[in-house]
């Protein structure tokens, strides 16, 4: 039984917590929030008696074998970005995994401070980008994997939030009909400033054509300007989707439906219960880790270097966005990028 702890008890820790119920080889121990408040109302909802306000102190006491790293990207009182320094806590303390939120990075200076780190870290760092692990996005990807839409031609995805808050997920999402091949090249758009302030900053809206190491090239929109509306039409928070074209059919993967069309079954589709598919697939994550801990050739789908990657595609869709040219990847950002775009956004 692994010995797990949560750093962070704001709202989105809870959905971590959750998914322990469809966690078999782990258990919450310990929990730590600056805050005594969420802390408390947090151990008591989940029944943790073990609260700390200090990391250090949790760590050297509790010696998690997983720490859940559930934080903004960004401190709420400077505007700092807290990913790195929270990670590298984790790295020096000799965590051996570590689940950490998304995004993995705001900008290009946290970006490559992480890209260091991971060339170093003994810590098995992974990003929380569960979508991977809902189980009708499971089969459609079986669908793939197995041949029943036959070769691979195009993709194409989107999240009507901005870019940064649901590109990683969209992002992993692409990659995870690929086999986790890498982006080469991307020519992008961006607009709009009005999260640039934000606790995730970014642009308001993007879009892009992104060629992959296997030759596939996938066209994706973030934001509400430039996402499409598909129908059934939803609300912004609510459309997160991936839809893949082969010479023999597509698959469709949405927040809260699904839909396929293959030679053997013909057209299906169905709704989803996006909570119910949540939670099940927060637990697989989680036990993924596990997986990877047990043996290190497990390696867990979302993995830091898999998901620095896909962040480094996102700056790529930024800076084409600034340049207007082609963008070749992997790319090393310039720094203040955030900040150029508040001369060069309206």
């Amino acid at each position: 039984m692994y010995k797990c702890a949560i750093l962070g008890c704001r709202g989105r820790a809870r959905g971590h917590a959750r998914a322990y119920q469809y966690v078999k080889r782990g258990k919450i121990a310990a929990i730590c929030d600056m805050k005594e408040d969420l802390l408390n109302q947090f151990g008591d909802e989940f029944g943790i008696n073990q609260r700390y306000t200090n990391l250090h102190e949790m760590l050297d006491k509790e010696k998690p074998d997983l720490l859940h790293i559930v934080t903004a990207p960004v401190s709420r009182d400077t505007g700092e970005p807290l990913r790195f320094p929270l990670m590298n806590i984790a790295s020096e303390h000799g965590v051996p995994a570590a689940i950490v939120e998304k995004p993995i990075a705001v900008m290009g200076e946290d970006w490559r401070q992480i890209s260091d780190l991971a060339k170093t870290t003994k810590t098995k760092f992974v990003v929380n980008t569960q979508l991977n692990f809902h189980p009708q996005n499971l089969e459609l990807k079986r669908d793939v994997t197995e041949g029943r839409i036959g070769t691979l031609k195009f993709i194409e995805a989107s999240a009507r939030n901005p870019p940064v808050d649901q590109a990683p997920h969209v992002l992993q999402l692409v990659s995870s009909y690929i086999d986790n091949s890498r982006p080469v090249q991307v020519m992008g758009q961006i607009s709009g400033r009005n999260h640039l302030d934000s606790a995730q900053p970014s642009p308001d809206d993007a879009t892009a054509r992104i060629t992959y190491e296997n030759g596939i090239q996938a066209s994706v929109a973030f934001g509400p300007t430039m996402a499409p509306r598909v129908l059934p039409d939803t609300s912004n928070n609510r459309h997160k989707r991936v839809c893949v074209f082969g010479t023999r059919g597509f698959v469709h993967w949405r927040f809260e439906s699904w839909e396929r069309s293959t030679p053997e079954g013909g057209y299906e589709g169905g709704d989803l219960s996006y909570g119910d598919q949540d939670v099940v697939a927060q637990g697989g994550l989680t036990e993924a880790v596990f997986d990877w801990l047990d043996d290190d050739n497990n390696v867990h789908p979302t993995h830091l270097e898999q998901s620095l990657a896909e962040f480094n595609l996102l700056l790529g869709i930024y800076y084409s966005g600034m340049t207007h040219a082609p963008i070749d990847l992997p790319f090393d950002p310039p720094d203040r990028l955030i900040d150029s775009f508040k001369t060069l956004l309206q």
